[in-house]
Formats: structure tokens, sequence, C-alpha cells
């Protein structure tokens, strides 16, 4: 079984760290293999905490420049999970 990496993505603040957060992953776009967002949304609210999914492949250690990158803005948790050897 091949190696991979979910990040769990919370931004805090999406007005203030959604710009940084996009470049980062930008920066990074070729070891994502999937990516999910969500904020909440209604009539009355626009959520400014968002949540991301993200699956990682290729180089381990890719994964690991872009975390650290992700954990150094201001406003944003990073949580993993890993899978396979």
């Amino acid at each position: 079984m091949q190696k991979s990496r979910i990040l769990g993505i919370m931004v805090y603040d999406r007005i203030k760290e959604a710009g940084k957060t996009q470049e980062v992953l930008t920066r990074h776009a070729a070891i994502i293999r999937t990516r999910l967002g969500f904020h909440e949304l209604s009539r009355e609210v626009c959520s400014r905490v968002g949540t991301i999914l993200l699956v990682l492949q290729g180089n381990p250690q890719s994964w690991d420049t872009m975390e650290k990158e992700l954990r150094e803005i201001g406003g944003v948790e990073v949580q993993k999970m890993e899978f396979g050897k």
C-alpha cells in the first residue's frame, strides 16, 4: 500500500488568512490529489471560520514542507492522518 497523508486545516479567520493559505496551497498544488473546503453559509451568516481537507500524493518530504508553511500562518490549525507504510 502506498503511503498517503490527509491534512485537516482549520482557518479561524478566512477574511484575514485565506490569501496566505491559498498561496501555500497553490505553491504545492502538485502534491494535492484532493481538496475539499467548507464554511457555514446561510442568508444570515457567512462564517469567518473555514475547514479544508487535503489528500496528498507524491513525496512525503514535500508534504512536510507544505505542512510546515501552513503551520506558520497565524490563525491556521493543521491536523494530519497518515496511512500505509
